[in-house]
């Protein structure tokens, strides 16, 4: 392996730290006390740790967390309701749904009927609007964590040539907003753009959104291009034993590490600053809330 490896579990844990500095001037400054509340609608397994790791996160450091876990056959018209409650609640300064729902409960709806300052995902349309115009915005989590570690890697963006593989609302398009206000040159691709292995080498930065294990090798990279692995896959691993599993990204790591200039692990790299961000999008949404000035280095 040549490239540096992002640490993605020690850059989160910085994070974390100046989120907690930041919580602790706003209750000694001005008794302000950031709130979270997640919204568990069901009992899915992943969600539920999801859950329980941001309710802990959120208490080390420092602020207030609120959980609302709801049957899996709630109606819709309660979960508006909560939501509607959650949005009066002076002292709530985020709102997370956990996603997916049940399948009887319109997610855009319910995305959609969150404050969208209080709307620390980022998902709400008017948050998509106006982070696509340019405009100050709630940006969702996994992209900013991105945008965050390329940033303290190269320092300046301006004028590199980035390729975002993936076009989700969640990831590849807010990717790509994040991307050109740092004033890169954007190509956003996936699994039908034509001569994919071609419009990737020419990157100087490669974010891998596209949710299919493995599926960049190391000679679609550019020699000392920056690779950001989103991707999350598990796949067999049957030299750790029969019907043993592992996780992998959307690249081929070790194939690419012997290219890249550097790259993120799958696990631990992009994934800790998932939540990360939701902290630090918590305290923005707080600090915009009360007029405060938005913690530096926290926001796109």
């Amino acid at each position: 392996m040549t490239a540096t490896l992002i640490d993605g579990k020690e850059f989160a844990a910085r994070v974390r730290g100046q989120v907690a500095e930041h919580v602790a001037r706003l209750t000694a400054d001005h008794g302000i006390k950031p709130g979270l509340a997640v919204v568990l609608v069901g009992e899915d397994p992943a969600s539920q740790v999801y859950v329980r790791s941001k309710g802990k996160m959120t208490v080390e450091v420092g602020m207030n967390s609120v959980e609302h876990k709801l049957d899996v056959d709630t109606s819709e018209a309660d979960l508006l309701a909560l939501i509607a409650k959650l949005n009066a609640d002076p002292a709530i300064h985020g709102i997370l749904v956990q996603l997916p729902l049940p399948g009887h409960l319109d997610e855009d709806l319910v995305i959609n009927s969150i404050d969208p300052a209080k709307d620390v995902d980022g998902f709400h349309i008017s948050n998509v609007g106006l982070l696509g115009t340019g405009q100050k915005s709630m940006v969702p989590c996994t992209p900013l964590g991105c945008l965050m570690m390329l940033r303290d890697h190269h320092g300046s963006l301006s004028g590199m040539d980035a390729v975002v593989i993936g076009r989700s609302n969640i990831v590849g398009k807010p990717m790509a907003q994040l991307l050109l206000g740092d004033s890169c040159t954007v190509t956003i691709a996936h699994s039908r753009t034509r001569d994919l292995p071609d419009v990737v080498r020419r990157a100087d930065i490669v974010v891998a959104a596209v949710g299919r294990a493995q599926m960049v090798p190391g000679d679609w990279i550019k020699p000392g291009a920056t690779v950001i692995d989103v991707g999350i896959n598990r796949i067999d691993a049957p030299e750790k034993g029969a019907g043993k599993t592992r996780l992998v990204g959307d690249v081929d790591f070790d194939s690419c590490a012997a290219v890249a200039g550097a790259i993120t692990p799958v696990p631990g790299g992009v994934g800790p600053m998932t939540i990360a961000c939701l902290l630090a999008n918590t305290v923005t949404a707080c600090c915009r809330a009360n007029g405060l000035a938005e913690p530096e280095g926290l926001t796109a």
